[in-house]
């Protein structure tokens, strides 16, 4: 696994894109898709159209890497219309993508509390699989 540094961008394509492609095909979409060189050593995502495998292309120094994974069950993208050819700012997005997260379709952790669910925390009933943060 590559631990990318602060400085790294990291670009993700918007598209689906046919996974039989390795280096010089995924270059060459890189190349197409993005201003920057791709030589530069930024991180370049794709993802497939079943959106169940990625691969990660990038230019280490020495020659062209490409890493991916797939995913035994879900996807890494749950719908195509939503997804942008963009920069991610953060490598924290890039790995929250790997992980199988959304990094735009996070949920909170802890909801705002209502007048009911303090009653619910109260009487010790959780009345759904949700967490709740009781005072």
């Amino acid at each position: 696994m590559f631990f990318p540094e602060s400085r790294v961008r990291v670009y993700l394509y918007g598209r689906p894109v046919d996974m039989r492609k390795s280096f010089d095909g995924l270059y060459a979409i890189a190349r197409a898709a993005y201003t920057q060189d791709p030589t530069a050593g930024d991180l370049y995502v794709f993802a497939s159209r079943s959106a169940a495998l990625i691969k990660v292309l990038y230019f280490d120094r020495s020659g062209w890497c490409v890493w991916a994974k797939r995913l035994e069950a879900g996807r890494f993208i749950t719908d195509w219309s939503r997804v942008h050819t963009r920069e991610i700012i953060d490598c924290t997005q890039l790995k929250l993508l790997l992980e199988g997260i959304e990094p735009k379709r996070q949920l909170k952790r802890y909801r705002h509390e209502l007048a009911q669910d303090r009653s619910d925390c109260n009487s010790g009933h959780s009345g759904g699989a949700q967490l709740r943060a009781c005072a």
